[in-house]
């Protein structure tokens, strides 16, 4: 995987201008090392940041030679117009890595030239390996303009599982997402083929953002993803048994990717679906339960 290169042009974060750019990058490498009476242990191997976007710790919740936790800090809690954020994480053969976020991530309003803010998440998982993207949800202020891309590479015998949630707007607060442009990219590969590619353009001024055929007036949205379980099948069946019988969401399956979408109006619903789904999946995609990181809790 090649390591991202920061923009060169620190000094382009002072523009205010279509230049203008803030750039904030961070790459983290997990392996699996057999360390003698310990047994094999999932180690953060590799940390590198530039600009605002870093970790602190790895922490083992669920024993010394379980899933290593690592919580992705942006001290500023979002992003406004120029901010470009990248963050690439392997996951060595064999290791066992969950991503999450300490709180939600807030897009905000573009100022007043409309530059976008940009956020990049790559992904890489090797044989063996599993790798859980669990960021807490993210919040769209109305006249927020930028794009999303989630990039996931995986190597025969990888395991996957991740989710995003996304609220337009602030209903509660009377201020819907009525202007501003977000675009989404989702790329999931498997030893360079694409098993799921996806792009979706959310513009509250287009008749697709009201419309039944499309967004249907929704303001919160989900999508969760698994790769790696054994019975595609029977792990559908058990959702549609267990999840709330309603029709705000759905799953399918398509090319060893099992898809969970939510469509709705209620963060807390989405999230809670997301989250019972994921204590579902888990075992049958890991092997071990479903372990709640302690920030989600906070």
């Amino acid at each position: 995987m090649t390591a991202y290169q920061p923009i060169a042009d620190y000094a382009s974060g002072h523009r205010f201008d279509q230049s203008r750019r803030w750039a904030a990058s961070l790459e983290l490498g997990f392996v699996a090392r057999n360390e003698g009476d310990a047994g094999r242990i999932s180690r953060l191997v590799r940390r590198r940041h530039h600009g605002p976007l870093r970790v602190q710790r790895p922490f083992y919740p669920e024993g010394r030679n379980g899933c290593c936790h690592v919580y992705l800090l942006h001290p500023p809690g979002g992003l406004v117009s120029g901010d470009e954020l990248r963050i690439e994480a392997s996951a060595g053969e064999g290791s066992h890595a969950l991503l999450t976020t300490p709180a939600a991530a807030k897009l905000y309003k573009a100022d007043s030239h409309g530059v976008a803010w940009g956020q990049h998440t790559r992904l890489h998982v090797a044989k063996d390996a599993i790798l859980e993207y669990l960021p807490q949800e993210t919040i769209a202020f109305d006249g927020s303009r930028g794009q999303q891309t989630t990039t996931i590479e995986l190597e025969t015998g990888a395991r996957t599982l991740g989710w995003e949630v996304l609220a337009l707007g602030r209903p509660a607060s009377k201020l819907p997402f009525a202007t501003g442009e977000l675009e989404q990219r989702f790329h999931l590969s498997l030893d360079g083929n694409p098993l799921w590619l996806e792009r979706q353009l959310l513009d509250p001024k287009h008749r697709r953002f009201t419309g039944h055929w499309g967004q249907g007036g929704a303001t919160v949205q989900a999508t969760l993803w698994a790769v790696g379980l054994e019975d595609e099948a029977s792990a559908i069946e058990r959702l549609r048994e267990a999840l709330p019988d309603n029709n705000r969401w759905a799953v399918t399956r398509r090319r060893g990717v099992l898809l969970l979408r939510y469509l709705g109006s209620e963060r807390n619903e989405a999230w809670a679906l997301c989250e019972q789904a994921w204590h579902l999946l888990r075992p049958m995609l890991a092997g071990v339960p479903a372990h709640t990181p302690r920030i989600w809790l906070t």
